[in-house]
């Protein structure tokens, strides 16, 4: 299949995907009626298998999705490489251990795999194994080539040229054992940051609430801990936040809130509390369920080398103010580019010297 083919098929499924999420009607009898009505159904099977899993963050991840896969998004993405990097002399197969903590978190792995000119092997989370395949079917009825490009399965990995494994740290660890002999991309634990100078106005400060509660904070993108500059009145985050409240009726959720709260209050732990999300200082990055850690800076020079020695750990930046290197603006974590490769690895140049 030529780059081309990739590129119109590719953009037509972001077609049929923002189509899904503005509710847009289409013939009774189309294949495109039926696989709104399926995706409706796939939906509500994912929430059911994964109760982290809701309606509303199915389709913010679509809709993420979909914003990519703009035909001139991915022409402008295509054009930052060489020719070749997407017409390899020899076709390879390459595996995706795909992670479950959000919903279609492996799809731009997907991409990436296929506008390569590659084959896909994908092990599926247990937590997240409806989404992805629908999908991948919408693409294969709109371009019939995928077919035979596409392979998912709930068992082990075999017959593949390279891997690509998502996972925890310690997870990572078995993933370096097990796949070592192969040329390959293993992730591990990385939480996003914000900075915030105490000059942003309150609609900015809600627009962060989006990367702070979007998927319970499970995501790797999400804001996991703040810093915030000496004397800066968190009561202004608690104002901001507020009309998240109803994020308290997911039981799970709530669970998590009281159960880090009973233990702040055990070991008289400091910690700010709303009633639904608790605020704490610590130097840690990764914050549980329902907790952000934040901690104070004192001058903007020493925050950067901090950020600069535990890049490795940082998944993204949020900031409207402070500037640094590749920051993204608050209400935008979720919504990354098809150049902010997971964990900085250009997944292209990977597919590439394979």
């Amino acid at each position: 299949m030529d780059l081309e083919k990739r590129i119109k098929a590719f953009s037509s499924l972001g077609d049929l995907m923002h189509n899904y999420i503005s509710n847009k009607s289409y013939p009774a009898q189309s294949w495109e009626a039926n696989f709104i009505k399926i995706l409706d159904e796939t939906t509500k099977n994912a929430i059911n298998t994964n109760s982290w899993f809701i309606e509303e963050s199915v389709k913010y991840a679509i809709q993420a999705i979909a914003i990519n896969l703009n035909e001139n998004k991915i022409r402008q993405w295509v054009y930052q490489y060489p020719l070749s990097s997407f017409n390899p002399d020899k076709i390879n197969t390459i595996g995706v251990v795909m992670a479950g903590n959000i919903p279609l978190v492996g799809f731009f792995d997907l991409f990436y795999v296929l506008m390569s000119g590659n084959k896909l092997n994908a092990k599926l989370s247990s937590q997240d194994k409806y989404l992805l395949p629908i999908l991948a079917s919408a693409l294969i009825h709109i371009e019939s080539s995928f077919d035979k490009l596409i392979n998912f399965t709930e068992t082990q990995l075999k017959d593949i040229n390279a891997i690509i494994a998502t996972g925890s740290d310690n997870t990572s660890r078995y993933f370096e054992y097990y796949f070592s002999k192969y040329p390959n991309i293993i992730r591990k634990n990385r939480n996003s940051i914000a900075i915030l100078t105490g000059e942003e106005p309150l609609d900015e400060l809600k627009l962060l609430s989006d990367d702070i509660f979007m998927y319970y904070g499970f995501g790797c993108r999400n804001v996991s801990k703040i810093f915030i500059p000496e004397n800066y009145d968190l009561k202004k985050l608690f104002i901001a936040i507020e009309d998240r409240k109803e994020i308290a009726n997911h039981h799970k959720y709530f669970n998590n809130y009281e159960y880090n709260k009973a233990i702040y209050l055990i070991n008289n732990t400091p910690h700010l509390d709303n009633g639904f999300f608790l605020l704490k200082e610590d130097v840690s990055s990764h914050s549980p369920v329902a907790t952000l850690y934040y901690e104070y800076y004192h001058d903007k020079q020493t925050l950067k080398l901090k950020l600069n020695e535990g890049k490795d750990k940082i998944q993204c930046i949020i900031s409207n103010y402070f500037k640094i290197e590749n920051a993204i603006k608050m209400g935008k974590s979720q919504f990354p580019e098809l150049n902010d490769y997971a964990d900085g690895i250009d997944v292209i140049k990977f597919a590439s010297t394979i």
